[in-house]
């Protein structure tokens, strides 16, 4: 399962969104702005608060930074269309 914590208006996190939205890849979305639990669960499994931070439970990956998130997701799940 992929989770993503992020902002909905953070540049990152849209930039990311936006890459998986054209490949086809889905997130169970977890909006730090939302609630303290949510911000706190992110800092738990992280260490800090800073977004984008993708969980991948499948392959046992977390990470920050979007272009690192998006080179993962290449990687990982593939890039149909050549989107960065």
């Amino acid at each position: 399962m992929l989770t993503l914590y992020y902002r909905p208006l953070c540049p990152y996190c849209i930039k990311v969104l936006t890459f998986a939205e054209s490949n086809g890849i889905s997130f169970d979305l977890r909006d730090i702005d939302s609630s303290k639990a949510v911000t706190d669960e992110l800092i738990a499994l992280g260490g800090k608060r800073q977004v984008p931070y993708l969980v991948d439970t499948a392959n046992n990956v977390s990470l920050y930074e979007s272009d690192d998130i998006i080179t993962y997701l290449t990687q990982t799940y593939g890039d149909k269309d050549g989107v960065r």
